[in-house]
């Protein structure tokens, strides 16, 4: 089990593609973008974060501010067209036990629910 951003420890499927939350997969970003453009879209990612909340009664500027989260989103390759080349397909943000990664999943035991209660980082 890796441990995610915050330090909460949240499962990682074997071939490094999802972490679980509340038995969700959420995909990972991809690791081959070089260490200073994921902190550039990362710093992108939480400044529009902010500002979402900052601009939530601005129903346009709101649309904007979403906009630049899912624009980095993308960029980071956690949503939109899959990083990887094999294929295989993307399983974001459905169930774990609805997936391929089910048996790994169940394999975990009861700490793999560890986090449940908690949003996962970055969504």
């Amino acid at each position: 089990m890796s441990r995610a951003r915050t330090g909460t420890p949240y499962p990682r499927t074997p071939d490094g593609r999802y972490f679980v939350v509340r038995g969700r997969l959420w995909r990972l970003s991809n690791p081959e973008l070089e260490p200073q453009e994921r902190e550039r879209l990362v710093h992108e990612l939480m400044t529009a974060r902010r500002a979402v909340r900052s601009v939530r009664d601005d129903p346009e500027a709101l649309a904007r501010v979403r906009a630049r989260v899912d624009d980095a989103k993308r960029a980071l390759g956690e949503r939109g067209p899959v990083w990887w080349s094999d294929g295989a397909p993307d399983y974001n943000r459905q169930l774990v036990r609805d997936t391929p990664y089910a048996e790994w999943y169940s394999a975990l035991g009861t700490d793999a629910g560890r986090g449940a209660s908690e949003e996962p980082p970055g969504r």
